[in-house]
This record gives structure tokens, sequence and C-alpha cells, in this order.
């Protein structure tokens, strides 16, 4: 998953990208407050953390500010403010979590994923379609309980797909969930990175699960949602054609 850590401190950012990445996820930096907000406003991030003291604006206008703009990415808000009142103002402006520091880095990967699990219908870190189980924690698939060795993108691609199940994900999406905009390859790496994906889930004896929308993109459904789509259209009776109808009428003259 990709995040935005807004932070102006370069010791505070090299203490906590190591465990951030570690948990596997892609950290975008921000330098200010305005920087945060323009990268909010252009990529497609899971959650934000930002420091309450930036250099250009405080935490609390780069909360107000995205939410006026319809910004709807969690955030986390990093203070040495231990205060109450300053926790409910940032939570009750639109923050979705309040750290204070020192903390250590373990916390913070834990809140993140917590959110993020929230965010996207998940309570629990361990998500299941079909027989296949991924574990949004400890960044493992496994199908039939035995392991799938995944790449860090095609974990990514998989995680994406999975937290937005049964919705059509455009390249561009997978690009920048990979990328961030940076240093973006050819659109087309998206169709080889789903192709092995594909064929390992495949071996492992998940099929089918990942499905190709023309003119889109690609899709992940659950067969068990696939199955109960097809008994309850089996269930509704279809009527006979019109030239049908217009024969049984006759027989009955």
């Amino acid at each position: 998953m990709r995040i935005l850590f807004a932070e102006d401190k370069a010791t505070s950012a090299r203490l906590l990208l190591p465990s951030l990445k570690k948990a596997g996820l892609s950290v975008d930096l921000a330098r200010s407050g305005r920087n945060a907000i323009e990268m909010l406003r252009n990529y497609d991030y899971g959650i934000a953390v930002i420091d309450l003291s930036l250099p250009d604006m405080d935490g609390y206008n780069v909360i107000n500010s995205l939410r006026l703009l319809k910004i709807s990415t969690p955030i986390i808000i990093l203070s040495s403010l231990d205060q109450p009142e300053a926790k409910i103002r940032a939570l009750s402006i639109g923050a979705d979590d309040y750290l204070t520091k020192p903390f250590d880095p373990a916390e913070l990967v834990a809140r993140i994923q917590a959110i993020l699990r929230r965010s996207s219908g998940f309570s629990h870190p361990i998500t299941q379609v079909g027989e296949l189980k991924l574990d949004l924690n400890s960044h493992t698939v496994t199908v039939h309980d035995q392991p799938v060795h995944l790449t860090g993108k095609e974990f990514a691609i998989l995680e994406l797909l999975i937290l937005r199940k049964g919705v059509a994900q455009t390249k561009e999406t997978f690009l920048n969930h990979l990328y961030g905009g940076r240093d973006e390859p050819d659109i087309k790496i998206i169709d080889v990175f789903i192709c092995k994906l594909r064929k390992k889930l495949q071996a492992a004896g998940a099929e089918n699960l990942i499905s190709t929308v023309w003119g889109r993109g690609y899709i992940l459904h659950d067969p068990k949602a696939k199955r109960l789509s097809l008994s309850t259209e089996q269930m509704i009776p279809t009527p006979p054609p019109p030239f049908a109808q217009e024969h049984l009428y006759a027989l009955g003259d």
C-alpha cells in the first residue's frame, strides 16, 4: 500500500522509513503542508501521516484544506503536543488518529494497518477470497493453506484488487498504486504483472479470480458471490419468447 508521509525533519523521516518499508508500505515524502495537499490531490494514497508542525502551515490547516477539497484519505497526525485539546481538535476536524511523540515505530505501523483495514471494510488483517487468503500485516498469501510466493509488485496488485473487490481497476490506478506517479514505466507493464500473478494463483489452485474488463482494466471477483448470483438467476423463471407465447395461444384456441 502506498502512503504519504508529511515531515520536514530529515532525521525523523530516516528513523521511521525503514519500519514503514519493512511493513510493505511504499512511502512518498512531502516536506511541507502545501506539498502534501498537492500530492494528495493528484495521487491515490491509502493513508497520510502528517506531522502537526510543518514549516509553512500546521497540520490542522492541512486537514481543513484536504477535507474542504473533499479528499477523504485517512489521516494520522504526529505531534509532540500531548494535551487533550490538541487531540480533540485534530480528530474533530477530520483526522482519523493522533499519535504523540515519542512513539515506537511499530505502534505507528500497527495504527496505519488498522486504519487501512477499516477504511477498506476489513476488521481483520487476514481476508479470504475463495481458497485464497491474504494477510495484510505479514504480506503473505496462501491458497489451500499453502504459501504462494509473490514479488512485492505482485502482492501490491493483489492487495489492491482484494481491497477493491468487485470494482474494476484501471491500469492507471495500478501504476499510481505501484509507483505513485514517479518513474512510472510503460503502462503495458501492468499486463505483464497481472499475467504472472494469474499464473502463480492458477498453479496454486486459485483459478479465474482476476478478470479482464476490456477497455478499463482488471477486476477480482469473489467465487462465492459469483455462485450465489448464478444460483439466483437459475431460480428466476425465464418467460418464453413472443413467438412461443403465440404458439401456445394458438394451441389453446
